[in-house]
Parts: structure tokens; sequence; C-alpha cells
């Protein structure tokens, strides 16, 4: 298998699993609030991944230079990005983050021209338009109760700021283990977050011990599994493949987030809601179909 097709596949995994992070979440949130939620699931995932960097021997050591641009990472897609659609997800439901930050490929397509200089094509800026314009459709047309239109908003910024991260992921240096960069922004975002966090845990010390099965397993997913794993492969895999048009089988975290949304929490769609997806699906399909063709005439060259 080419070194595209594994980027491929390593993008579409890691879009199922945070699919159906929105489901666990949901459920999870309904006993710990979003900061706390995160920073555990942070914990979690720091563990997972040093357990992964010792098998495979990384290096840990970092250049000075490039420590601004991980301190950015860990700011931007794992502190802001990640509170932001655990809130929006709680004031909202699991269908609605899982679909609208699905539009963060059209926002990459913005930040990889801006940042990385990737060239704009018209199936790109159509991408962006349907994009947009399903988001409008299902916080516009959805119903008008405040907390849903909030958490829809909520979703949008982190939609912005996961596709902020995804471009700039691009611009760490090659030789760096992605296991080891995941790991030290994983590591900032906890710092910032502990003096928002460890007040929640110490007031909740007691409460904490009781939690069901289920919710232990329910983090466990949320640390180990759409933290360390997911974290992992969305990287490796946008590191093999042109961002701008990789990142369009993030469409696999509305599918898996919509079909377990109904499945498990019972939540019916709208009108505006399948609109809205509609048009976002429209728009990854305009992408996908122009990375079809460019492969094809690449293939023929000598």
């Amino acid at each position: 298998m080419s070194r595209k097709l594994w980027g491929n596949l390593f993008l579409a995994l890691a879009a199922s699993i945070w699919g159906g992070m929105y489901v666990v979440s949901k459920v999870v949130l309904t006993k710990i609030p979003p900061v706390p939620l995160v920073w555990l699931r942070y914990v979690l995932g720091i563990a997972a991944l040093i357990v992964v960097g010792k098998i495979w021997r990384v290096s840990w050591r970092i250049e000075r230079r490039d420590w601004l641009l991980i301190g950015i990472l860990g700011l931007v897609g794992y502190t802001i990005s990640i509170w932001a659609q655990f809130l929006g997800t709680a004031l909202s439901t699991a269908q609605w983050g899982a679909i609208i930050t699905a539009a963060t490929p059209a926002f990459m397509v913005i930040f990889a021209y801006g940042i990385l200089k990737e060239p704009l094509t018209w199936a790109k800026v159509a991408s962006v338009v349907l994009a947009s314009l399903g988001v409008v459709m299902i916080v516009g047309l959805g119903p008008s109760t405040g907390d849903l239109r909030l958490g829809g908003m909520i979703l949008v910024v982190a939609a912005l700021t996961w596709a902020l991260l995804s471009v700039l992921i691009k611009k760490v240096p090659a030789h760096y283990s992605l296991v080891v960069i995941t790991t030290y922004a994983l590591g900032v975002a906890t710092v910032l977050l502990t003096p928002f966090a460890f007040p929640w845990f110490l007031e909740h010390a007691v409460f904490m011990r009781f939690l069901s099965p289920g919710l232990w397993w329910g983090i466990v997913y949320l640390g180990v599994i759409s933290t360390a794993v997911a974290f992992f492969l969305w990287n490796q895999g946008l590191s093999m493949v042109e961002a701008g048009n990789g990142a369009v089988y993030f469409f696999f975290q509305p599918l898996t987030g919509t079909l377990l949304g109904w499945f498990f929490l019972h939540e019916r769609p709208n009108s505006g809601f399948w609109l809205g997806a509609l048009c976002i699906v429209m728009g990854v399909w305009l992408v996908i179909k122009q990375e079809r063709k460019t492969t094809k005439k690449a293939s023929y060259k000598v």
C-alpha cells in the first residue's frame, strides 16, 4: 500500500473514532463538566503516548526554536479547540457536534492556502462555501432554544481552531516523531487547564470514586482511544497527504456520530440538520472527486 493510501486510511479511522467520541462524551458530560473531562482525557492520553514512545524508542529531544510552535499547537488545538468541542456538545447534541465540526476540512483549505501556500482550486472554494452554508443551515434552521444555538456557535470555534492545528502540524520538522509532538502539545494543554480543572477534582473527590464502570470506560475511550490513538493517526495521516485534500476524510466523523447518536441517544435530527449535512457532504465530495482526478493524472507521468 502506498504512503498516500496509508495516510487516507489513518485519517478515515481517526475521524470515525471521533464520531463515536461525541456520543460517549455526551453521556460522560452529564456527570463531569467539560474542563475537568478534557484534563482527565489528556492525562490518560499522555500516559498512553509515553508507553507508545517507549516501545518505539523515539527521541524525546526538541530543539529550542521549535518549542514555540509546539506551544501554539497545545494552546490552539488541544486547549481551545477540544474545550470548545466538549462545551459545544454539552450544550447541543452529539449529532450537532459531529456534523458541525466536520466542516473542519473546508476551514483547512483556507488555512492551508494562507499558511502553506497550497493552491486554491474551484473544488476547494466550492467546498468552503457549501460547508459554511451547511453550518448556517444546521444552527440557523435548528430549534430556537438558546443553549442549542450557543452550543452550535461554540462548535464552529472548535472546527476553526482544529483546522488551524491540522495545518500548523505540517510546519513541524519532519525529523520529529509525531508521538513526541502530540505528547508535548497535550502536555502544554494539560498545564494550561490544570488551574481550572484541579479545584473541581478536589471538591468532587468522593464523587469520582463512585462513578459507574460504564462512565469509567467512557473516560478511557476519550483518553486513550480518541486522544492518544486518534490524535496520532490524524497527525500521521496529515503528514502523508496534502492538508487541503487529505482532510476531506473527516466526513467519516459526522457519518459515525449521526448514526451512533440516533442509535444510542435517540437523537432525531430535523430538516435543517439534514439540509446542512447534505451541503457539507457535497463539499467533501467535490474535493474527493478532484483528488481522484489529480491522482489519475499523476499516474501517467514518467
